[in-house]
């Protein structure tokens, strides 16, 4: 038995060590908000937050995780009410979706550490691959969440 905190929440988790955080948080808890993508942290589709950095989670082992805060989709807010998440809705970012959890939690990550980014701080920073080409949406959502709206030079 692990324990782990997820979303301010400590968790008993019956899952062997190597088991992978993605499938720790969909089939033992059922937070199925974190997507499984490529299952070679490359896509990141399954980013989460441990400790408040993005994070890949289908690569990273259960037994690595220790008293690490983790924080899924489903932890930014119950509502949506996220500056990220509600710049996300209002530009009507998702075309199919999949990947923007994950989208959405490593552009919290890089507001967190660059409250103001340039475009060439975010072409940097987000390295999520989405399959339906949304990134100018994607870097409009990020400003937006930034109050950079008018720094959007290639939304």
């Amino acid at each position: 038995m692990v324990k782990i905190s997820v979303n301010g929440t400590m968790h008993d988790v019956d899952a062997p060590p190597d088991t992978p955080v993605l499938w720790v948080l969909r089939e033992w808890l059922g937070m199925t908000g974190t997507k499984f993508g490529c299952g070679i942290a490359q896509c990141g589709a399954c980013s989460i937050h441990i400790d408040g950095q993005v994070t890949r989670s289908c690569m990273l082992p259960l037994g690595q995780v220790g008293n690490a805060k983790i924080t899924t989709i489903e932890g930014l807010s119950p509502t949506a009410a996220h500056p990220v998440q509600k710049a996300w809705l209002d530009l009507e970012v998702p075309q199919c979706g999949y990947c923007q959890s994950g989208q959405i939690m490593a552009a919290v990550s890089l507001l967190k550490q660059n409250p103001k980014p340039s475009d060439a701080d975010i072409d940097a920073a987000m390295s999520n691959i989405c399959r339906c080409g949304t990134y100018p949406r994607i870097k409009a959502a990020i400003h937006a969440a930034a109050g950079n709206a008018g720094k959007a030079g290639a939304a």
